[in-house]
């Protein structure tokens, strides 16, 4: 279990000679909302048989944490007071838990407030700064694939691979309202595009970690490919990178 609260006060000295031979196995995967990151991700941390690490996660707990405080996810100050009061910790088994205070946020973080919550707390510099310190720590402790805003860009810009999964917003909220539809939520495809359309415009214009494509990052395009079809080629261009073989 990782507790992220142990890693938010420590300041971090310079990576050891094992955390630099593991970034050469770590994979980040990157683009906007909608894009199957997460799906991904997972998928191929779990074919790999290595670390998976939702880091879009951690800003929901957080944002959803800063909900239940009464808090206003748009001041600073109450996020980052809400982060010092917050234990979240990530549970055993795959993939983990997202766990506050000892409750399984999981299911409660998978919402559409929570999807503008996330992008409203990590808009905030200080915020940022401390979550991709954390992150990058984390995932250097093993081969590890890592998914979400700024993964290739600010977390791991050396990562031994870096993948940005592109798409139209059509596409892209038509994958969103199935994941709603699957959870049971009524939502209109037009109120999802508008939700894509705000998450892209705040993503792409903030001034801590904006979303972009990294230099030297492998860019999919997914719209023609259903979803088994993106993970397989997200394993083929992981197992030219790295040498896996073909039954990984």
């Amino acid at each position: 279990m990782v507790r992220i609260s142990n890693f938010i006060t420590t300041t971090w000295k310079r990576e050891t000679p094992l955390e630099k031979s593991i970034l050469k196995k770590v994979i980040a995967i990157d683009g906007p909302a909608g894009s199957g990151k997460s799906t991904t991700a997972r998928a191929v941390a779990q074919r790999l048989g290595w670390q998976y690490l939702d880091t879009g996660a951690m800003y929901r707990a957080l944002a959803l944490a800063v909900e239940r405080a009464g808090g206003n996810m748009d001041k600073e100050s109450d996020v980052l007071k809400t982060l010092e009061h917050t234990e979240i910790t990530f549970g055993d088994g795959f993939p983990p838990a997202m766990l506050s205070n000892g409750e399984d946020v999981s299911e409660a973080i998978r919402t559409p407030e929570m999807s503008q919550g996330s992008s409203r707390v990590s808009v905030h510099p200080s915020i940022r700064r401390q979550m991709v310190e954390l992150q990058r720590k984390l995932g250097l402790m093993r081969p590890s694939v890592l998914e979400g805003r700024d993964t290739t860009t600010k977390i791991f810009p050396d990562a031994g691979l870096k993948i940005y999964l592109d798409g139209s917003v059509e596409i892209r909220a038509r994958r969103r309202l199935f994941d709603y539809e699957k959870q049971g939520r009524t939502i209109g495809f037009e109120e999802v595009v508008a939700e894509i359309h705000e998450r892209d415009e705040r993503d792409s214009n903030r001034s801590e970690g904006p979303l972009k494509v990294a230099k030297g990052a492998v860019v999919l395009n997914t719209d023609p490919w259903t979803l088994e079809q993106q993970i397989s080629e997200v394993m083929n261009v992981a197992r030219d990178r790295f040498g896996i073989g073909g039954d990984a």
